[in-house]
């Protein structure tokens, strides 16, 4: 009997203490946003504080508390507020009538030149702008302003000087905030900066140390990326020696504004919708935001919620894809409203050579030292390894693991992955040894990557490295040799679908093919903090003003400048018509002009590309172009359940359509439908960008399906003249399969070409 009680009263208090520690992680406070759409045109700034103030109020049952949770209102563009609640209040608030969403204030992550010759904007080695070439006809971009939403800046690079720039566009309504930085100036490039991080600080106090208030970048990434849009030109610039050129960004003669919200540990979504507002209220043309986060709703997506309030004042914003390739569905910012942008290679590569046993195979470094001209003794990690360090560990020159009797003056052969590429050069140069050979794994696989390593060192890729090994466990005395470096343009099949780009399908709208286009992203030279470590091994004591960068991150403000000149050159389109422009005369043919691979030369698709690889020489005259309206993406949300009620908390002058729209008959540059199991047509508008003509249509059917296009052909007979068709796609009997198929239709009149990727699920 006792055994019983003692047994009933520690189960009375396990569930005690169980329901206590679940009723404080429901209590636990944390950041959300709370998004209330629109403003109406006549609220001030106090008025919609206040608000927000009465509205979190009457959850909290006190003002004064709302006061105290709120760190942010949005006041201006952005209807909406972050505070401080615990789950049980944001579950409350989310049911109010005046509420669109209330989501958690997620962290999102960073998505981390001689590519503007490999885009058609110069001509040959000798850098020549032909009078063809878009920057030509755009005036390289200028007066318009392009801002980025990353890290920061470093306004003393190069890239952000002014010589011989005018004054600062009139309608520019941004500031220069410096924050506690008295050294920080802006100029007649650089003609904004802002800071943002209290959503950063309110994830957690730990981070108060990582926060320098004010606009500049110590970490690298947003300096980078803002002179890939539209940095200046810069000669002799490099990266530890290689890559020598020019370094100059899309639009050279735009204006720069940088919106720093990213930090040590991420970037605050909350912090990212304030940067949005600002940037809006100080008029920038385009947009451009290197980072993201897990797919969600549209309306539950800092990013897409600031994006369409963008777009909506008639910025494009430009957005990368992410790097969580090569998995199918891992694409990020899929909204419509965005400009999403995969990666992929250019023709530059740095190859250096690794000769042993009358074998010679290209690897790839930007290691700035050589070995003597003679050979060298070899050993495999594995046989160097100390006493006290298993073979596994010293497989991959893990720190502490070589043992530098067998090491000295030898050249070591390390397994890629377990700890950073650099520091494994590290771990041999400090064990004695002589060079390094880095050795791709199956994951990995063939294609080498170039590192600055702090001695001479190549990478190989997995074949070469699987033969090399073969050599070493055959013979008694291995030997060999490593060549210096090198940069080498125009040999390279290019371009090629980086391994890292984030794959399509796009989870959310299947309707909507992601990611949009892609662009270059491995390797890309561009500007860089003085004072910021360019690799990830933190005993790297090496500086550099330029940096070689490969990401997303890097492929994204390339479309952004290319944006840019469309703006300068087309000031009245709207972005869903400069997007239009480039996804529609994107090119699916590469440099040897066959079909764009990926990164294990398979055939790449649109669930890789979008509609292509960027193409600067057919931007000034696409033709025809998709044009989207506000009206078009209302009419888009409501078939997504948005109701009257919350459309009407963006504009009192709107209706949801007695019938739903089909997710499909969006007006996309491209077509994708998720399930073809009978006939079913969608129905697309183009508008004349050009001169009057007859254009007829051309299609490539999808494996399994047959598509037909009513009418085949469309006569324009003036500019701005719009017209409608219809495509229609059904099984096709004869043809079985099953599974993701990729067609194409293609306008023409014989001298431009219009094309649309189209995808089936079949």
């Amino acid at each position: 009997m006792e055994f019983k009680m003692r047994t009933l009263v520690s189960l009375l208090v396990l569930f005690i203490f169980t329901v206590l520690l679940s009723t404080q992680a429901f209590a636990a406070k944390k950041p959300y946003i709370v998004y209330l759409g629109a403003h109406s045109s006549n609220t001030t700034d106090e008025v919609a504080v206040n608000s927000h103030h009465e509205l979190l109020g009457s959850i909290l049952k006190s003002k004064e508390k709302a006061k105290d949770a709120i760190y942010y209102s949005y006041t201006k563009e952005i209807n909406g507020f972050a505070a401080n609640m615990d789950e049980h209040e944001a579950n409350e608030l989310s049911m109010h009538p005046s509420v669109v969403s209330v989501f958690p204030s997620q962290t999102l992550k960073l998505h981390t030149t001689h590519t503007w010759q490999f885009l058609g904007l110069e001509r040959g080695d000798s850098s020549e702008i032909p009078d063809s070439s878009l920057w030509k006809k755009a005036r390289f971009g200028e007066d318009v302003i392009i801002g980025t939403i990353d890290t920061g800046v470093w306004p003393e690079s190069k890239s952000f000087r002014d010589d011989g720039m005018g004054p600062i566009p009139s309608r520019w309504k941004g500031i220069c905030d410096n924050g506690s930085d008295e050294t920080f100036n802006c100029n007649k490039k650089l003609i904004g900066a802002r800071y943002f991080y209290k959503g950063y600080l309110a994830r957690s106090q730990n981070f108060s140390g990582d926060i320098i208030k004010s606009p500049r970048d110590n970490i690298g990434h947003g300096s980078h990326t803002l002179s890939t849009a539209a940095g200046a030109f810069v000669t002799n610039a490099s990266y530890f020696g290689y890559a020598n050129g020019t370094a100059k960004g899309g639009s050279p003669r735009a204006r720069v504004a940088a919106y720093k919200v990213c930090y040590t540990n991420g970037c605050d979504e909350s912090d990212v919708l304030a940067a949005f507002e600002k940037a809006i209220h100080d008029r920038v043309d385009v947009l451009s935001l290197s980072l993201g986060g897990m797919q969600r709703g549209y309306f539950e997506d800092s990013l897409a919620i600031g994006a369409f309030h963008a777009v909506m004042k008639g910025i494009t914003v430009v957005c990368s894809a992410g790097n969580d390739g090569p998995f199918p569905g891992s694409v990020t910012n899929v909204a419509p409203w965005i400009l999403t942008v995969g990666a992929s290679t250019v023709d530059r590569e740095f190859p250096s050579f690794l000769l042993y046993n009358r074998t010679r195979v290209m690897g790839a470094s930007y290691s700035d030292s050589c070995l003597d001209q003679k050979l060298y003794p070899m050993i495999n990690s594995v046989d160097a390894h100390a006493k006290n360090a298993t073979k596994n560990d010293a497989r991959y020159c893990l720190v502490g693991t070589l043992d530098p009797k067998k090491v000295k003056g030898k050249i070591v052969v390390c397994l890629i992955g377990e700890n950073d590429r650099i520091q494994k050069g590290l771990v041999v140069k400090n064990a004695g040894g002589a060079g390094m050979v880095l050795t791709n794994d199956v994951l990995y696989g063939d294609e080498p990557i170039p590192d600055p390593h702090f001695l001479p060192a190549i990478n190989i890729g997995y074949s070469d490295a699987d033969k090399l090994y073969s050599y070493l466990n055959s013979t008694k005395y291995p030997k060999g040799y490593i060549s210096c470096g090198k940069t080498s343009l125009g040999k390279k099949i290019a371009p090629v679908i980086a391994e890292f780009s984030s794959l399509g399908p796009n989870i959310i709208n299947q309707e909507i093919i992601k990611p949009d286009i892609t662009a270059p992203g491995v390797d890309i030279l561009a500007a860089y903090p003085e004072v910021a470590n360019p690799t990830e091994e933190q005993s790297n004591t090496r500086r550099t003003s330029y940096a070689l960068l490969s990401g997303t991150s890097m492929s994204c403000p390339h479309v952004a400048g290319l944006v840019g000149l469309l703006k300068t050159l087309n000031p009245d389109w709207s972005p869903a018509m400069i997007k239009s422009a480039i996804m529609t005369t994107a090119t699916t043919l590469n440099n040897r002009m066959q079909s764009i691979t990926d990164s294990s030369s398979e055939t790449a698709t649109p669930f890789s590309y979008g509609s292509g690889h960027v193409k600067s020489s057919s931007l000034t005259d696409p033709g025809l172009v998709y044009d989207i309206t506000p009206k078009d993406y209302f009419n888009f949300l409501c078939s997504f359940g948005y109701n009257k009620t919350v459309m009407n908390l963006f504009t009192d002058e709107y209706s949801c359509p007695s019938k739903p729209m089909k997710f499909e008959d969006l007006n996309y540059p491209s077509i994708s439908i998720p399930l073809l199991n009978s006939t079913i047509t969608v129905t697309r508008t183009v508008t004349n960008v050009g001169p009057p003509g007859k254009y007829k249509a051309i299609v490539s059917d999808p494996k399994g399906a047959s598509v037909t296009v009513e009418p085949s052909e469309l006569e324009f007979e003036k500019f701005g003249e719009e017209k409608s068709f219809e495509v229609s796609m059904e099984v096709n009997a004869d043809e079985p399969f099953s599974g993701f198929s990729f067609g194409k239709l293609e306008w023409t009149d014989g001298i431009r070409h219009v094309r649309s990727p189209l995808v089936v699920y079949i």
